[in-house]
């Protein structure tokens, strides 16, 4: 289920703007127990799932990572490449087969830089995703660290 935060790039850029980012994607494929990306990584490419499960997880001192939330198709892996220090947040594994578009960061914040319709399109669904994640992050740390959980029944 996808919330409205988290739609996928098909149903959130222009049509224009989804056409001149999807010349860019190259097809990549990562068999399950593949660490796409470890927290504190240089983050120079993101990627849509079309197929498979990711993991995005957090490092916890003295513990096993803490699953933050698990990724499907159409939806976005990593948006740490658009802002700076341009460092992943989280790691990201995937939990079954995964075949995914990716996309060369450097490449897609120069396009738009140099076309500020299509950057501020990108920063708007790449930002949805990162609020959403937020939201994510929080409620599942408390679920698995507060006394009394979150209280949310997300």
């Amino acid at each position: 289920m996808n919330a409205p935060a988290t739609a996928t790039m098909l149903q959130r850029l222009p049509a224009e703007h989804r056409q001149r980012l999807m010349r860019f994607a190259r097809e990549v494929s990562f068999p399950q127990g593949t660490r796409l990306f470890e927290e504190g990584g240089r983050a120079d490419r993101f990627w849509i799932i079309r197929t498979g499960s990711v993991d995005l997880d957090m490092r916890v001192p003295g513990r096993r990572a803490a699953v933050i939330e698990t990724l499907r198709p159409n939806e976005l892996i990593g948006w740490s490449w658009l802002f700076a220090p341009r460092a992943w947040h989280l790691g990201a594994e995937a939990t079954s087969p995964v075949r995914a578009y990716e996309f060369d960061a450097p490449m897609i914040r120069s396009m738009c830089q140099d076309d500020p319709a299509l950057g501020a399109s990108v920063a708007q669904w790449v930002g949805g995703v990162l609020a959403h994640r937020l939201r994510s992050a929080r409620t599942r740390l408390l679920d698995l660290y507060a006394p009394y959980g979150s209280g949310s029944l997300l």
